[in-house]
């Protein structure tokens, strides 16, 4: 289990990172979201013991993190850290062989690497040969080569076409299944897609955390209803009841003090009714609502 707790950043007169508290449970994927500005990459630094926080502290399975813990984890850094004139498999090598693994051993981690990004036949070029897209794919594999006991990434999404996060997403569950893994990123139908908790940051605070299913039932009980044969204006007069939209015959609505067996009756006694269901949020609306 890593373990966030109460941690602060203060650069001069401003508080960059507010007391923020969370934590990264193992085999579950956890999205760090927030605004540009709101303290992620702040957090995700201390974290890691690139920046000394000003109060708090991190934990690893019940203990304070040490240096050499860290030295275990997965990191992928918001500024990317790799040698832009170092061959591919060279430089995967390299930082295998500085976690101690041998050098066959190395060897084969990064051809299997390579392998499953699609760069077997780019292992021989210098990394600022690549495209951006390959290039982050390569810093990704970086982060794994050594096969760590957590991974926390940065961002790992970003400048990836449509099939090569779909090719990171699978080596991320192959790869880090039973792993602590956070990851920010900005692309909430990506987050939505892969998370099994969320942490929100407003402003360096945590405004939401928790399963992403407990989230999505948090707010109000919307349901989007479609009469038969009549325009559901007339829902706005029913009591208990605040409609946000009405397309002709289909409504979505917000229960306020009517259950959807009232709901039903009040439509049936008006005519016919096609459809009730209860509409789940997407995160993406739960992240406006939260972080305003």
């Amino acid at each position: 289990m890593l373990e966030v707790l109460g941690l602060t950043r203060v650069f001069g007169d401003t508080t960059v990172v507010d007391d923020v508290s969370f934590t990264v449970a193992p085999g579950r994927v956890t999205g760090f979201v927030g605004a540009n500005g709101a303290g992620k990459t702040t957090t995700m630094r201390m974290l890691m013991g690139v920046l000394a926080p000003t109060s708090g502290q991190v934990r690893w399975h019940d203990a304070p993190i040490d240096a050499a813990t860290r030295r275990t984890f997965g990191y992928m850094p918001e500024e990317r850290g790799l040698y832009p004139r170092m061959r591919l498999r060279d430089q995967l090598v390299y930082f295998a062989r500085l976690h101690g693994i041998g050098a066959a051993d190395a060897g084969a981690r990064a051809d299997a690497l390579l392998a499953h990004f699609g760069l077997t036949d780019r292992a021989g070029d210098l990394l600022d040969e690549l495209s951006l897209g390959n290039q982050q794919r390569v810093q990704v594999a970086a982060a794994l080569v050594h096969r760590p006991q957590a991974l926390v990434l940065d961002e790992p999404f970003s400048g990836l076409d449509p099939l090569a996060v779909d090719t990171m997403i699978d080596l991320l569950r192959t790869e880090a299944g039973d792993l602590p893994l956070l990851f920010s990123s900005h692309q909430l139908d990506l987050v939505e897609r892969l998370c099994d908790d969320l942490v929100i940051l407003a402003a360096g605070r945590v405004v939401a955390a928790g399963p992403v299913a407990e989230l999505r039932g948090s707010g109000p009980t919307r349901y989007r209803v479609v009469l038969e044969g009549q325009d559901a204006g007339w829902l706005r007069d029913l009591r208990g009841v605040v409609v946000e939209d009405v397309d002709g015959t289909a409504a979505q609505v917000v229960l306020d003090g009517l259950d959807a067996g009232a709901l039903t009756r009040a439509v049936l006694d008006r005519g016919g009714l096609r459809e009730l269901a209860l509409v789940q949020p997407r995160l993406s609306e739960i992240f406006r609502e939260v972080a305003r």
